[in-house]
Order: C-alpha cells, then sequence, then structure tokens
C-alpha cells in the first residue's frame, strides 16, 4: 500500500481524469479571477483612503491657519478732548464720535510708538500705517469706551487684529510679489511689517474671537467669526431632535407592530421610502411655501430651518427605526405574549429597549447628515447676512435671524478675498468636529446599550 493509500487519500487518477488534489484549468481560472477581485477591493479601498488623506489634508493644511490671527499690541490714550466733544462725560456726548475718530486715535497711537523706538517707516505714509490696523478696531475701542466712560483720560493696553493683508503675509498667503499686484498692500508696508514683528508689536496667536464672532463684512475678513453660526446650528440640531425623535419613532413602531398590511399600508411605506430619496433642495423650497409664505414663519429663524430638517430626515429616521425593530428577533415577542404581556407590552417593555441602540444610532447619524445640509437652509434666507446673536431659547431665540455652519461655508467661500477662503476652510475643520463628536456619540451609545442574545 502507497503512502497516499496509507493516508486515507485518493489517488490522483490516470488517463486525464479531474482530481480533488490537482487543479484543472476551469479551477485556475476561477481562482485567478477570486485573487483579481480581491485586489481590485484593496486597491479600492486604498483610493478611497488616499483621496480622504487628500481632501483632510487640504481641508486642515488651508483651514489650521484661521484659528490663528496676527494682533497689534497698543498703549492708547483716550484723549477725552478728542473723545467727549461736549466734555461732559456723559455717553450722549461720547456717543457723537464715531468709529472713525477712533480709528485716527489708534493709528496716531501706532505711528506714536515707531517714532519713540526709532522704527523706520520709509516709503510708509501715516496714512498706510493706519491700515495695518483691522477696521474692526476702532469699533470695538469704540463700544468699550461707551461701555465703562470712566476710561477716558486713561492709557490702556488694546489688543487690535491687524489687517487681513498683514495677517495673510505672516502666514505666507502674501508675498513680496503678490503685494506688488496688490492695490491694498505694498512692498513696504511688508518690510515694515517685518520690523514690527522684530519690535514685538505685531504678534500672532491663537484666535478665540473665530469661534465667538459674528460675520463680518468683506473688507474686515480678520474679523469674521463663527459665533452665529455655531450658535444656529446648535438650536436647530436641538428642535430637530425633539421633533424628529418622537414622531418618527412612535411612526416606525405603529407601521411595523399594529399597522395592518393592506394597500394603504404599502402606499404609506412606498411613499416613506421615495421620499427618502428626494433632494434636499426640494424640501427647501417646500419650507418656503409652507412655513414662510404661508404661516408668516420669520425667514432666517432656526425654527424654519428646524422644521425643514424635521421634514427632510424624517423618512431616513423611520426606515432606520423600522430596520432596528425587525432585527429583534420573533422569539422574543413570542415569548412576551406567551406569558400573557399584552401587544402594547410586548413592544414597549421588550422590543422597543432591544431596538434602542439602532434606533439611536439612525437618529444620531440623520440629524449629523441634517447638520451638514446647506441647499434648503439657503432657500429659507439663512444665507442673510447677520450681526447679532441670536437670544436665548427662553426669550424667543428660536424665532430670531441666524445662520449655520454649512451655509457658513459657502458664503465665505463665495466671497473673493483669500483671507474667506482660509476661514471657510476653518470652519470646514469645525463642522468636522461637531460631525465627529455626533458620530462617536453613536457608536458610544450602541456600546452602551446593545444587548446580545
Amino acid at each position: 500500500m502507497t503512502d497516499a493509500n496509507a493516508s486515507g487519500l485518493p489517488e490522483a487518477k490516470p488517463h486525464g481524469k479531474s482530481s480533488l488534489l490537482t487543479q484543472d484549468a476551469l479551477m485556475k481560472k476561477r481562482n485567478a479571477a477570486e485573487s483579481r477581485f480581491k485586489y481590485y477591493g484593496i486597491a479600492a479601498i486604498s483610493v478611497s483612503l488616499i483621496m480622504l488623506g487628500v481632501m483632510l489634508w487640504t481641508i486642515f493644511s488651508d483651514g489650521v491657519s484661521a484659528f490663528r490671527q496676527a494682533s497689534l499690541e497698543l498703549s492708547v490714550t483716550l484723549d477725552p478732548e478728542r473723545l467727549d466733544p461736549d466734555g461732559n462725560g456723559s455717553v450722549a456726548s461720547i456717543a457723537k464720535v464715531t468709529t472713525i475718530g477712533y480709528g485716527n486715535l489708534l493709528s496716531a497711537a501706532l505711528n506714536d510708538y515707531m517714532a519713540e523706538r526709532n522704527i523706520s517707516v520709509e516709503g510708509v505714509t501715516e496714512r498706510q500705517v493706519g491700515e495695518f490696523i483691522s477696521r474692526d478696531a476702532p469699533a470695538r475701542l469704540r463700544n468699550m469706551v461707551l461701555a465703562d466712560p470712566e476710561l477716558l483720560g486713561q492709557t490702556i493696553r488694546f489688543g487690535a487684529f491687524a489687517s487681513g493683508r498683514i495677517d495673510g503675509y505672516i502666514k505666507g498667503r502674501v508675498t513680496m510679489a503678490s503685494a506688488e499686484l496688490d492695490s491694498n498692500i505694498t512692498p513696504a508696508q511688508l518690510q515694515l511689517a517685518d520690523r514690527l514683528i522684530e519690535a514685538g508689536v505685531l504678534k500672532s496667536a491663537f484666535n478665540w474671537r473665530f469661534l465667538t464672532n459674528p460675520d463680518a463684512s468683506d473688507q474686515r475678513p480678520e474679523s469674521a467669526g463663527l459665533g452665529i453660526a455655531i450658535i444656529g446650528s446648535i438650536y436647530m440640531m436641538f428642535l430637530v431632535a425633539i421633533m424628529v425623535l418622537p414622531i418618527g419613532v412612535a411612526a416606525s413602531i405603529y407601521l411595523e407592530e399594529f399597522a395592518p398590511k393592506n394597500k394603504w399600508t404599502d402606499i404609506i411605506e412606498v411613499n416613506i421610502s421615495n421620499l427618502a430619496a428626494v433632494p434636499s433642495i426640494v424640501y427647501g423650497i417646500l419650507g418656503l411655501a409652507i412655513f414662510i409664505n404661508f404661516a408668516k414663519l420669520p425667514a432666517s429663524a432656526p425654527i424654519v430651518g428646524a422644521l425643514v430638517l424635521t421634514l427632510m430626515t424624517l423618512p431616513t429616521i423611520i426606515i432606520a427605526t423600522r430596520a432596528s425593530l425587525r432585527a429583534v428577533p420573533p422569539s422574543i415577542r413570542d415569548a412576551a405574549l406567551g406569558v400573557g404581556a399584552s401587544k402594547m407590552q410586548t413592544v414597549f417593555h421588550h422590543v422597543l429597549p432591544l431596538a434602542a441602540p439602532g434606533i439611536m444610532t439612525g437618529t444620531i447619524l440623520g440629524l449629523a447628515s441634517a447638520l451638514g445640509e446647506t441647499a434648503p437652509l439657503l432657500l429659507i434666507g439663512m444665507v442673510a447676512f447677520v450681526a447679532n446673536y441670536p437670544a436665548s431659547p427662553l426669550d424667543g431665540g428660536f424665532f430670531d435671524p441666524a445662520t449655520a455652519l454649512p451655509v457658513q461655508v459657502y458664503s465665505w467661500a463665495s466671497r473673493s478675498d483669500p483671507a474667506f477662503i482660509e476661514r471657510s476652510s476653518g470652519a470646514i475643520i469645525v463642522l468636522l468636529a461637531f460631525l465627529l463628536v455626533m458620530n462617536v456619540a453613536a457608536i458610544l451609545l450602541r456600546r452602551r446599550f446593545e444587548r446580545r442574545w
């Protein structure tokens, strides 16, 4: 007996007959196709990861600099003769001085500083020196004096943002070559900026006001912030959550557990599936027609945005919730009914707790998707420039004008100044951080409430 026969394995058959131990041409072809398919999958995943990495690298390389801002530290003497025309120290008298007067005061302070320290200003006029200071600074200084008239006559340290071109020069966005072609900056001003950096007057530091300031005009990109957009997004997501969760879960429970199976429920299910595939801009048109034109709700208000996003997200939540309910084994229902539980008790005491992880995950992912929507919000007017923060929810803030993070990204990206392009990438980073937190919350909730059977 041969070794092959001793081990129990069949012998290879002669005369060209097939064997399990040898691969014929067809088997080799099938194995080669399987290997190619595996490599195709690996290549597709690799390309996707590379593209994702390139996208994230582009966003972060362009947007991280938005969180830093060049500023000037100045000693400013608040001369009462210039800031209090009537000389009585009243708020009414001080308010007569416009931001132009405060701008001249800041410009003079910067010129005096350079004169005291013999910093060369060759080729730069006093007016061009004043252009180093952001146009936002005079307004902030004026508000500070109006809030505290006792500051008149004092010399204070005041931090003012540098202008967008000076800030761009420190970040490498503006160069000597580009300054020669730019009507808003000159190479001589950039050389003066280098001397101010050496003197410690011009510095770059983390810009908290990027996260707290409202939007700014096209002339003041350095002072534009995400404060109102962040508040508006939080308001909208809060309203969407408290509307879409109970409605979506209740509709799903009825359709999956209680509704009779007839042509009417079939029509409802088909329409829910179709609504989940409707383009988001259609919901924007619907919201404009119903909530603004018919119901007369205020445009640009978080309540209108929340209603539109609720309509858009509801089909997705219903589909995800029904899938979670359907994933609960029928034996759970049979066991509950077998021990005398009613249909209502079976659903709410046994089926719903087991489906809760999937429901919460689907809801959070639906909310995360709604957070990034732009088209429906554009149609209801949330792209408008909003300078004032909305009030608190208890004071009717849901009905105050606001904007949202994706709309702010769109608004900044559509402006011509490169400083706004930088800020749009920074806003995308903040939006990605919100989405990351929501997705991590979905994972943690699933693990926390997951039950195995």
